[in-house]
């Protein structure tokens, strides 16, 4: 089946689901859902009426790789590979990294979000070894973000970068969230983002304080 037809005949029923219940069983917005369509990561079809169905057994299949993969995670697994979140609502942005990481870092699982809710969800399940976001998020934007991380350091297992577009002047409003944490600034991610994940992901001991990222900021 294809990610999405134009219409399909009413399948037997529940053996589909709308946007809005997928939406709500997987905790996540609407639009998340929605791409996951689009990336054909969930089969789904449109009615004659316009009306986006899902098929149940996709949404089912998805949950079940999510359990494999957070039950793996639990084992410590050596097989079980290190892993990035990237929090980023710009497509081109998310593609430009998982070519970077395909080329530079092909041994780690980058996972993506577009909004700062889906994101914080997925950051629960992931703990990353490494997260990146943006700080001009949907949903909930990164600065506050960082600023519930830093509230709940048990919950902060991660190393921290802010990737943005902003300048220095237009970062002034984020100082407080900012402090000590790597940034990278768009212009500049294709040179500056590998040197940085390689010293955080050969990070040996695994430390990720403040103290120990101030200087890395780009």
């Amino acid at each position: 089946m294809s990610s999405e037809n134009t219409f399909s005949p009413a399948p037997p029923p529940g053996e589909h689901c709308t946007t809005i219940e997928v939406a709500r069983e997987l905790g996540m917005a609407v639009r998340s859902v929605q791409m996951m369509v689009d990336r054909g990561e969930l089969e789904a079809w449109k009615t004659p009426g316009g009306h986006r169905r899902i098929s149940r057994i996709s949404v089912d299949r998805w949950l079940a790789n999510r359990r494999a993969g957070r039950r793996g995670a639990q084992r410590g697994s050596p097989a079980n590979p290190r892993r990035v979140l990237f929090i980023e609502d710009s497509a081109h942005y998310q593609n430009l990294v998982s070519l970077m990481m395909q080329q530079h870092f092909p041994e780690v699982a980058l996972h993506l979000a577009d909004d700062g809710i889906v994101g914080l969800a997925m950051y629960g399940q992931l703990q990353p070894d490494v997260l990146l976001l943006d700080l001009l998020l949907p949903g909930i934007d990164g600065a506050t973000l960082l600023t519930s991380l830093r509230a709940h350091p048990e919950l902060n297992r991660s190393q921290l970068v802010v990737v943005t577009s902003l300048d220095e002047e237009q970062r002034r409003p984020y100082a407080f969230a900012l402090r000590d944490i790597p940034l990278v600034y768009k212009p500049n991610l294709v040179t500056d983002l590998p040197k940085l994940l390689n010293r955080l992901l050969n990070d040996d001991d695994g430390a990720h304080t403040s103290a120990a990222l101030g200087d890395t900021t780009v």
